[in-house]
This record gives structure tokens, sequence and C-alpha cells, in this order.
């Protein structure tokens, strides 16, 4: 009799999953953390972010202590900003709710800001070795394809069938070591593209490769197209400072420090430069480039000027002048980042 989905995934996972990223093992803190780190990103990535967040930040406590500008320091090139935003202030709830004891109930966790019900129960299951199923995207796609389900899993009937199968297949015990194994197997082995189905431990009653759908599950996202959108980005210049604003805390880059972005169709650099009562020495302009979003793609022009002096109008709360390379450390977005950094290379 062939053993049970769950109960193969788990010999696999001894045997040929990950045992060594920094979160496994660690309190339910440190599991949240890298939980809301990688949505939407990967391991690689986030390794390193993760490590210096919990050098800076090494408990609830110490996060709700820190400032929203610290958080977003550390949470800089990361990408999807309000994970950061939401992670701090669930840190203050907890520390005003919970005594900064991270809360063991499902319904709990849920409550906090910026928490689904799978990243909930992952917290659950592998910080408290609850009984819990979780259905983030590489567990959508080995169930997907284990149980040959069709469908835009954005869909809610078919993120409905996720769910039951994800429930029915959970087994009474080890569920931690099942969970890990789920996580593991989409992010090795049951891939997006070049999956490794020989190596699978599952592969024999998988519907997805007996019926030879493989490449077809999980159904993508149905195509539309992708908004876009036009915008320069002042890179104004006093010798080797250069001038930031600060974003609204809603919105793209909410909190984050940018550089002054004129929309397509909105005002001109030069109505900026005279509205601010600015005298521009030299002017260049940088290589056009586009910067993708989940939900539309910012073509961004990067015009370079260089200023006679800090004109007063811009000396207001909001607005700083700082050093390039102490702008690099700030909380700033990867294509700004991306700007000062051939600045820096280049003066």
């Amino acid at each position: 009799m062939t053993a049970s989905f769950a109960a193969r995934l788990i010999a696999w996972q001894r045997s040929h999953g990950r045992h060594d990223l920094p979160w496994q093992g660690a309190d339910a803190y440190r599991v949240w953390l890298s939980e809301i780190m990688l949505q939407q990103t990967q391991v690689a990535t986030v390794i390193p972010y993760y490590q210096r967040f919990v050098a800076s930040f090494p408990d609830i406590v110490a996060l709700a202590a820190a400032t929203e500008e610290q958080v977003l320091e550390h949470w800089s090139g990361l990408g999807y900003y309000a994970r950061g935003r939401n992670l701090h202030k669930a840190a203050r709830l907890i520390v005003e709710r919970y005594r900064g004891e991270f809360p063991s109930e499902f319904e709990q966790i849920l409550e906090l800001p910026g928490i689904g019900r799978s990243t909930a129960a992952a917290i659950c299951a592998l910080a408290y070795h609850q009984h819990r199923a979780i259905l983030d995207g590489n567990v959508k796609r080995v169930l997907a394809r284990y149980c040959g389900i069709a469908g835009w899993a954005g869909d809610k009937q078919i993120e409905a069938q996720l769910w039951q199968q994800a429930e029915n297949l959970l087994p009474k015990a080890n569920v931690a070591i099942y969970i890990q194994a789920q996580m593991d197997m989409g992010a090795t082995v049951c891939t997006r593209s070049k999956p490794k189905c020989g190596v699978c431990p599952v592969q024999t009653d998988c519907v997805a490769y007996q019926t030879n759908q493989v490449a077809q599950l999980p159904t993508p996202r149905p195509r539309k197209a992708v908004p876009e959108r036009h915008a320069t980005f002042l890179v104004l210049m006093h010798g080797h400072d250069i001038l930031l604003e600060k974003r609204p805390a809603q919105g793209i880059w909410g909190g984050l420090w940018c550089l002054p972005q004129l929309d397509d169709g909105g005002e001109l650099v030069k109505e900026y430069v005279q509205r601010n009562g600015m005298s521009v020495n030299e002017r260049a302009e940088l290589a056009a480039f586009t910067h993708t979003f989940s939900h539309f793609k910012l073509h961004i022009t990067p015009v370079v000027l260089h200023v006679a002096h800090k004109p007063l109008r811009v000396q207001e709360a909001g607005r700083v002048w700082l050093d390039v390379d102490e702008a690099l450390q700030a909380a700033i977005p990867t294509p700004v980042r991306m700007m000062l950094e051939l600045i820096s290379r280049s003066t």
C-alpha cells in the first residue's frame, strides 16, 4: 500500500529538505518575521535582510520601540513596503495587548496587521506545532498539480478547493515537518518552471504528472494589459548632497525617502525649478529605465540638476538634503538606490 501524501513528504523532508534556514526551529517572532519577508520574495534574497533585521531588532519589544523610519531602513530594497509598516504596527499591538509575547491563538494572530489565514496558520504550525494547514504560493502549486485542480488560484472557488485539499491531506502528527516539506517541495522540486518530477516523492499518484499536465498546472493568472506610467525623477544635487522627499504613508513606496517625482502630464522640470526658487548650474539626463510593480510599469527618466545653492523653499518638513553616501543608508526604494549608487560611483 502506498504511503500517504503526508508521510511521503515528511520522509522526503527529513532526507532532502532544507534544514539550515536561519528561522527554522526559531521562536514565533522569528517565524513570523520570516513568513512576512518571504511573501513575494525568494529565500536567497530574504536571508541577509532577515539576519540584519533580527540583529537590530532581536525581539518584539525592540521592534515596537523602533521608529517606522528605522524599520523601513532595514526593509529598503526588499519591496512591498506595506509589509514592513504592518510588521511594525503589529509589534506595537503585541506589546500593548500581550506584553510583548507573540500570541499563540490562531484568531489572535489573524487579527494582527498584515497577517492572513495562511501566514497565521504557518506561525501556529511551525512555532507552536498546532494542527493547521497552510496555502502559500508554493503549496498552491504543489496541490494544484498533485490533485489536478485547474483554474486560477485567485478565483474564490478554486482557492476554496485548494484549501479543502490542504485540510484533507494534513497529517495528525509531525505537522511542522510536513508544512516545511510542502514549502520546500514547492521551492526546490515542484517549481513553476522546469519542475524536477523525476525526484518527486509523490509523482506516482500526482494527477498532473500522470496526465501530462504539469506544464499546464497551476492555471496561470488570466492575462490583462499592464498599465504603463511615465515619470521624471529629479536628482537635485548641491556638491555631493542630494535632495530627498518623504513619500506619503499610503501608496507606492509609502513612508520611504524618494527623489522628487514629476508625473507624466503634470508639472514640468522648468516649473518645479522656478517654483522652488532654484538656480541650475548644470543639467543632464541619465538613461531612462523601467521599474515593474505587481500591477503596473513605471518608466523613469532621471534628470540630474546641479543647483547653485540649497533653496530655502525646500528646507521644510518631509524634505532633507543628505550626502549621497548617507542617503544610500536611508529608507529608499530600489530604483532610487540604483540611481544613487550610479552617482556615488561617478563622483
